[in-house]
């Protein structure tokens, strides 16, 4: 009833428990329902609820889906606007490195869309997306699949108990708007959150930008790294802030010796190493 009210065209939900004991049906007036269970392991279903009055079609990323909690849409653009697709994924924090390497290889698969938006409970709550960084080695693992396939996170507040746990990403800036956290429902301890995809944006051009390694100049860039004391520039620091302070040498050496350029046109997805005779 409040989807209903609200006027939501999309609904993704995350650690679902789908129990059939329970003779109740998991369908909504107005609203075609896709849904992904995991067998033997309750609590870690996806759903997807998708306004009758749009195209919706379920999309098969490639093999290992079985160990992905991952559900992944298409949604059929109207006049004037191109098709959409939307993801729902739930990683739990026990998730090995196999089936996150399966996940991060659907994610690579759906960037390729014109647009992608991709929500859901990825259980990394050691990231820092404002310096792009993380302590573990799945977190760093994740943060590279979202760089190397340019998504952007849009999400700025931890919605469960101070950790930014629940994100949203999209592959292109602007895509998505208006995020607003709306409170817990029922007894779940995180917070739903209500944003806008902006598909009029989908014919503009893009105005995110990417280094331009074919004018770099690496020995310059070498050299400045090469310049600076690391022993005593390192010494009696941690991990994180050993990290930070190489890291802030790399981005100042970066940004002297790597000129950027704007990143458009129908290859835009792709890494900026890659040249016209790679990939695919």
């Amino acid at each position: 009833m409040c989807a209903r009210l609200q006027g939501y065209d999309l609904i993704g939900i995350t650690e679902m428990w789908w129990n059939g004991s329970y003779d109740w049906s998991v369908g909504m007036e107005g609203y075609r329902h896709f849904r992904k269970d995991r067998q033997g392991r309750q609590g870690e279903d996806v759903s997807f609820y998708v306004n009758d009055q749009l195209e919706g079609m379920e999309l098969h990323l490639g093999m290992d889906e079985e160990l992905t909690k991952s559900l992944w849409v298409r949604i059929k653009g109207r006049a004037g606007t191109g098709d959409i697709t939307v993801g729902v994924c739930y990683r739990p924090l026990d998730q090995g490195d196999r089936a996150d390497e399966a996940l991060y290889r659907q994610i690579g698969a759906a960037s390729h869309s014109q647009a992608l938006v991709l929500m859901g409970d990825f259980n990394h709550p050691d990231i820092c997306w404002r310096d792009d960084a993380a302590g573990h080695k799945q977190s760093r693992k994740f943060l590279e699949c979202t760089d190397d396939n340019f998504l952007l996170q849009v999400i700025e507040e931890p919605m469960r108990r101070g950790a930014m746990l629940d994100l949203v990403l999209a592959n292109k800036e602007g895509l998505v708007g208006d995020v607003k956290l709306k409170g817990s429902l029922g007894c779940s301890d995180h917070e739903m959150v209500e944003f806008k995809i902006l598909r009029a944006v989908r014919r503009a051009h893009s105005k995110l930008t990417t280094l331009d390694f074919r004018r770099a100049d690496f020995g310059l860039f070498r050299d400045l790294l090469g310049r600076i004391p690391w022993d005593k520039a390192l010494e009696g620091r941690g991990a994180q802030d050993s990290w930070l302070i190489f890291k802030g040498h790399l981005l100042q050496a970066q940004e002297r010796c790597i000129p950027t350029k704007r990143k458009s046109g129908k290859n835009a997805w792709r890494p900026a190493w890659m040249n016209k005779g790679t990939g695919g």
